[in-house]
Order: structure tokens, then sequence, then C-alpha cells
């Protein structure tokens, strides 16, 4: 049976990360001077948008911080617009509730200084229902809806790069090759990392199209498959490697241990709300793509630096 030491990290900057997350509560930060409150005419014919999508955006992302009704939002956001003395329109609550549906949300994020590793990996966050204790306790509905979260992390910047919203239903993955679609392809990869649900043959075909190299533990069951290929022969190394080295210290040598970042990631997503106020899926998908939003704001902040002592 294999087994290693655990590894003991240092932080060395302390004092600007605890700045930083002072600065998470600061309202700046969610208020760009360059934002257009008004929607560029569309030149299509009708009635034109009243407000821009980064408006709307900057409306629901209050929302999902301080996890206010639609209503109480237009109220924060006009008593804030108040404080600043500047005359602007505030969105009514069923403006935001339509405009949500089709929201374009960007997602801010900084480019990796060298390649981009990918950290991959799912949860599950409830859409209806009642809690597990009351339910256990009381009964209550039977109806329970789940999302799952598909996200892909930089393993550097620790920003959400690739994320998908699905039903709960939809294997993991099956939407992998949808992750890797929303890089770039002028962005170079070095590498993807993810459990070893992704273990499969379209889930490596996806990788190796994009000339890298996939870290992902072979299944307990796992065969060796047919070395006709590239990604073939790197897979079954891996089954022999782990099988002679042992799980653990397999998952050492490789560094997937640095998984459990985009873990502690979807952890920080559940941190905004352990269930999702909206009730049709599109306005689901854009609060979740919201809160990514969110959490990149906040890692640009600032992250721990830590180092290896032993």
């Amino acid at each position: 049976m294999s087994s290693c030491t655990p590894t003991t990290y240092k932080t060395q900057n302390w004092k600007a990360y605890s700045l930083s997350l002072k600065q998470r509560g600061s309202l700046s930060i969610w208020f760009d001077s360059a934002m257009t409150l008004e929607a560029a005419p569309s030149g299509r014919r009708g009635r034109q948008q009243a407000y821009s999508d980064a408006a709307i955006q900057a409306c629901l992302t209050l929302k999902v911080v301080f996890g206010l009704p639609l209503r109480q939002t237009t109220g924060f956001v006009a008593s804030l617009l108040e404080l600043v003395v500047l005359d602007w329109s505030v969105p009514d609550f069923s403006t935001l509730c339509r405009r949500q549906k089709t929201l374009s949300v960007a997602i801010p994020y900084k480019g990796s200084a060298r390649s981009l590793h990918l950290l991959i990996d799912n949860t599950g966050i409830k859409a209806e229902g009642e809690a597990e204790w009351t339910a256990r306790k009381h009964g209550g509905p039977k109806r329970r809806l789940w999302r799952k979260i598909h996200s892909g992390i930089d393993k550097q910047t620790l920003k959400i790069r690739a994320i998908e919203v699905t039903r709960s239903s939809i294997g993991d993955a099956p939407i992998l090759p949808d992750l890797l679609n929303q890089i770039p392809p002028c962005q170079e990869l070095g590498g993807v990392t993810a459990d070893g649900a992704y273990d499969t043959r379209k889930c490596h075909d996806a990788i190796a199209a994009r000339n890298v190299h996939a870290v992902i533990p072979p299944r307990k069951n796992a065969k060796l498959w047919k070395p006709d290929t590239p990604r073939a022969r790197a897979r079954n190394e891996a089954v022999r490697s782990s099988k002679y080295l042992g799980r653990a210290l397999w998952r050492q040598l490789t560094g997937y241990h640095r998984r459990g970042r985009v873990k502690t990631k979807m952890h920080c997503v559940k941190l905004l709300g352990q269930r999702l106020a909206a009730r049709d899926f599109d306005r689901q998908v854009a609060e979740i793509q919201n809160r990514a939003a969110i959490l990149n704001g906040f890692t640009a902040l600032g992250i721990p630096r830590t180092v290896a002592i032993g």
C-alpha cells in the first residue's frame, strides 16, 4: 500500500491578501466608470431596449451578492444612485426579470502569463424543493429539481474560464468538449485535469484535439485500450502507472491533487446561495454565470500565494 507525507504550505502575502478580502465588501468594485446605462440602438424595427446589458448585469450582480429579491434590488440600486447624486433611471423588477432570460453575461478574466492549465469539475445546486432537513422532518414536496454546474478554472489565476449549466440528468463526460470549446483557439493549453468520470474515449479525444496532456485517473476497473493512437497510449501508461505505484502516489506525482482548487471554487459558488432564485432554466443559467463573474471579480482583487516548505 503506497502512502506519501502531506506537503506543508506557507502563505507569503498575508498582508496583501487580507486587504483584498476587505475590498470584497466595497460597493465600488461593482460599478465601472465606463459603464453605459442606456442601450445602444439595435438597428432593428420595433421598440428599442432602454438599458444596456452592462446595466442589467450590474443590478443582477447586487441581487446575487446581497441575496435580494428583484423589487428590493431596484430599491437598493435607486438608493445608491441617490447617494452619489446621479439622476439615472433604474430598471424595474419586471425589466430585470425579462432581460435576465436573454442576458449575455460578461465573465471577466485575465489570461495566464504561461500556458493555461484547466482544472475541471462539477457540482449540483438546488433549483426547487425543500431543504434536506425539512424534507426528512416534515415530508415536504416530492418535486425537487437540481442543476449541474460544470466549470473549468485556471490553475494559475484560479479564475473561472469555462462554465456550463445542465439539468441533473446530464452526465459529466459529455460536457467536457463544450468546456474546451469556450477556450479561444489562440489560447495555449498546457494541460487538463479532471476526475475519473471523464475517463472516456470522447473526453480523451477532445483533449487530444487541443494537443494537450490529460491528467485523468483511470477508473478502478480500467482496461487497457488498443494502442493505435497517442492518446490511447498515454492513457494506457496512466493505467499501468497507477496500478504499479498505487493511486495515491500516482496522484501526487502527476499533480492531480491540484484539482482540489476547482472543488474549492465550486464551494464558493454555493456560498453565494445554496439554491437558485430563478425558476426557469434560461434565467438559472444567467444567474449561475453571474455568480461566476462575481467570483472572478473577487479573485482579481487578490489571492494567497503559497509555497511548499516541507
